[in-house]
This record gives C-alpha cells, sequence and structure tokens, in this order.
C-alpha cells in the first residue's frame, strides 16, 4: 500500500519531524517521506486506514487535504 497526503500548514522541518514522527507510530505503516516544499507524505505500508492517517496528522495539528 502506498498513500499520498497533501498536508496544509508544514512550514519548517520540525513540522516535518513532527508528521513523520507521528505516522511512524501507526501500526502497520512502514515507511514515511514527507516533503516539506510539495506539503505531501508519502506513506508504505500494510493497509491503513484514510480515517487513521487523518486522525493522526490533524492530532498533530496539520490539516489534511487529500488522501490518494
Amino acid at each position: 500500500m502506498n498513500k499520498i497526503i497533501k498536508i496544509e500548514g508544514m512550514s519548517c522541518e520540525k513540522c516535518v519531524a513532527h508528521v513523520k514522527d507521528a505516522l511512524e507510530e501507526v501500526s502497520g505503516i512502514e515507511k514515511v517521506t514527507v516533503d516539506l516544499k510539495e506539503g505531501k507524505a508519502i506513506i508504505e505500508g500494510n493497509d491503513v486506514s484514510d480515517e487513521v492517517i487523518k486522525e493522526v496528522i490533524e492530532d498533530e495539528g496539520y490539516d489534511v487535504i487529500s488522501i490518494n
């Protein structure tokens, strides 16, 4: 499973680290890449629901625009 998550509200590398660390804690996610310039995260792993991904990111204070 690969998913691309468009995220709004990240403005620095610390934001990137918060999102990356939070997503890496989710069971089933094996790899996380976050691109500050593009405002997106790419996750790889077993099937994780979009709702869980959205909740984790929003709990860190960022907005999820889309998940594909």
